[in-house]
């Protein structure tokens, strides 16, 4: 199967808020409109998957700095359509995002994943990423 992946342009951001439902029906979508605006002007990207030049999936970006890391680049919302899963697509995306880090400059790439997603965990361990810590949340609000 032969994918795309490009990086949508932040004018264009808006073409994945279908996915991010997708990804989280819990969610509303007024919520992720709003939420995806504030990303946005904080440096969120995204990077487009595509197959025969339809969505198929994202991938949200941030290039980071902190103080034990370094530079990095960090992943997240990792969503492909259920259809088009177990096909190597995670794996080209894997090497995708390890070459837009290499040419930014970052020293690691470092991402969160849900403890429920063992699926999720068991791709990223054989993707040779290492789990480091435990992310912890207090909600203040509903949303």
């Amino acid at each position: 199967m032969k994918v795309e992946f490009n990086l949508i342009d932040s004018e264009n951001l808006s073409v994945i808020l279908p996915l991010l439902a997708e990804l989280d029906a819990s969610i509303p979508f007024d919520v992720l409109e709003s939420r995806l605006t504030q990303m946005i002007a904080a440096g969120y990207e995204c990077i487009g998957i595509y197959y025969n030049e339809n969505l198929i999936g994202i991938c949200g970006v941030w290039t980071l700095v902190k103080y034990y890391v370094g530079k990095h680049l960090e992943p997240d919302n990792v969503y492909i359509r259920p259809e088009f899963r177990s096909k190597g697509i995670g794996k080209e995306l894997n090497s995708w995002l390890k070459s837009l880090a290499i040419s930014r400059g970052c020293e690691a790439i470092e991402l969160n994943c849900y403890i429920k997603n063992q699926k999720g965990q068991d791709f990223w361990l054989a993707n040779e990423y290492q789990a480091i810590g435990i992310h912890y949340q207090k909600k203040l609000t509903d949303f």
